[in-house]
């Protein structure tokens, strides 16, 4: 696995991640919102969406990640699955100037609203991070 390669990936899922995620005031410059859900297991991409009662969209894979996006009742979220748990810390560092709030599980994060990932880590477990705020 390259960083040249991680990146590319990054380049590629974080702009239509931020877009789904949106910038939200509330953001907290990388601040982690805790852990209130069961423990975070790891788990593919199509077994979250199986988790969470989605079939997944728009589907994209790279050498360090898969990802795909869902909609259901909860709303609507992107999946992204990672090889190791280095090229998701990557990943991460990449996002984070984006914005958006993520759903951080092992070797898989989901990328939505503050409201639906907390509806999600009733499910799935995980801890919460907030990228950085683009408002004053």
């Amino acid at each position: 696995m390259g960083l040249p390669h991680l990146l590319k990936a990054a380049l590629v899922a974080v702009p239509a991640v931020a877009l789904l995620a949106g910038c939200s005031g509330k953001l907290n410059n990388g601040a982690h919102a805790g852990h209130d859900g069961p423990e975070a297991k790891e788990a593919t991409i199509e077994q979250i969406a199986s988790q969470t009662g989605c079939t997944l969209s728009g589907r994209r894979n790279a050498e360090e990640l898969r990802q795909g996006a869902c909609q259901t009742g909860t709303g609507r979220y992107t999946v992204v699955g990672f090889t190791s748990e280095q090229g998701q810390k990557s990943w991460l560092e990449e996002a984070k100037p984006w914005g958006g709030t993520y759903l951080v599980g092992k070797r898989w994060v989901i990328v939505s609203t503050a409201p639906t990932l907390e509806t999600l880590r009733q499910q799935l477990g995980g801890d919460i991070v907030n990228g950085r705020s683009h408002h004053s």
